[in-house]
């Protein structure tokens, strides 16, 4: 077996599994479960109808570039979203199963391992699947935690760097200037950058959305978005979650090895989900309506998180990072038990770094399910919070 599966840490899940053996929560009350980051919104029928009728297509092996149709449908999206001139779909966009496996994947062929002092710096907290990906391309992570400044990180020995905006989990967005920086120490330093932007359709100014690696890029006049990618998909914008749809964009140079490595790894997308794909990227009425009911939950949640607790609006996903008076493992147990909700403890987000742990005595919320619980839940998690 691969040693470096021995440097791999259990997953935030399996982390919270273990910390709940045992535990019997309240039968009096119905299990509300806000842990996972998991839309449950309606998939759109335009998404489901594309996709019942490209059926035809699973006679047939997908290219793992994908059809042109849908590289043409991606980059269109992402000139309307971002306004960016003249994207070229057959080199700028690879699609791909998903932006989890991309931005594991995208380690493996990027890194290089030799010597041993491959470092992938990381946001902290962050997603899980950064750090195992460096770990499993022979890299060492190294961790920006939440509020540290880019310059204050040693990036010597930096082969990429992950960002995420809107973050998971405290939905911070990335601005012009703190992209800036970050470039600059690319250039310095020759790093690739990551951008994951997942998250990047749930926002609450319709004025405002989130700005994007490639958008940052153009603004700054770095034409060619020299060692820049970013990764979206379909599963928190338009609820498609089983639908494994996603993209990357950016530099073609960079681009074009990673598509050798995808085509050895055979991740090509199905025919019929390209279909479904190019109909949810052509589409935005769907998004428009799905920020519209998170707004309404973050309207309805936020007046009812008081002191002890405390949380902020983010600037975009649909979590709360709320802070916690006691240990956020004890939290999330108890809360569990006595209240049959389920949060999941910060600090499983998050590792020990700089002498401090960021997600320490934090949970994440996450508001997927629908608003009646999402209102019901926070009202226990105040009732329980004050009972501390």
């Amino acid at each position: 077996m691969n040693p470096l599966l021995g440097r791999l840490q259990p997953y935030p899940f399996e982390k919270l599994r273990a910390l709940l053996d045992g535990v019997t929560p309240n039968p009096a009350l119905r299990p509300i479960t806000l842990s996972i980051g998991e839309p449950k919104h309606a998939t759109p029928e335009l998404v489901k109808t594309a996709l019942a009728g490209a059926l035809d297509g699973l006679s047939s092996y997908p290219a793992t570039a994908g059809t042109p149709a849908l590289r043409e449908a991606v980059a269109r999206w992402l000139e309307r979203r971002y306004a960016l001139k003249a994207i070229d779909a057959a080199t700028q966009v690879l699609p791909v199963n998903g932006s989890r496996e991309a931005l594991f994947a995208f380690a493996q062929a990027v890194i290089d391992p030799g010597g041993g002092a491959a470092r992938v710096a990381c946001p902290n907290p962050f997603y899980q699947i950064y750090e195992g990906a460096a770990l499993l391309a022979g890299a060492q992570p190294v961790y920006l935690n939440d509020g540290m400044g880019f310059d204050e990180l040693d990036w010597r020995g930096v082969q990429l760097a992950y960002v995420c905006s809107p973050g998971n989990p405290t939905g911070h967005v990335l601005g012009l200037e703190d992209w800036q920086r970050l470039f600059a120490l690319s250039d310095r330093h020759g790093f690739v950058i990551a951008s994951d932007e997942c998250y990047s359709e749930l926002y609450h100014d319709e004025l405002r959305p989130p700005l994007g690696a490639l958008q940052a890029a153009h603004q700054l006049g770095r034409a060619g978005f020299e060692r820049v990618v970013a990764f979206s998909s379909l599963s928190k914008r338009s609820n498609a979650p089983g639908l494994r749809s996603g993209f990357v964009a950016g530099d073609a140079a960079i681009l074009r090895r990673f598509l050798l490595y995808r085509t050895y790894h055979g991740s090509a997308m199905s025919l019929p989900v390209q279909q479904a794909s190019i109909a949810a990227w052509r589409d935005e009425e769907h998004v428009r309506a799905n920020r519209r009911l998170y707004a309404q939950k973050y309207r309805a949640v936020l007046p009812l998180v008081a002191a002890p607790l405390h949380t902020t609006m983010p600037d975009g996903g649909f979590y709360l990072w709320v802070r916690t008076p006691v240990d956020d493992a004890a939290f999330a147990r108890e809360l569990q038990r006595q209240y049959n909700v389920l949060v999941l403890p910060g600090s499983y987000l998050a590792r020990d770094a700089h002498g401090v742990n960021p997600g320490r005595n934090h949970v994440r919320v996450a508001l997927v399910a629908p608003l009646d619980e999402c209102v019901e839940a926070m009202q226990r998690i105040g009732q329980f919070a004050r009972h501390l």
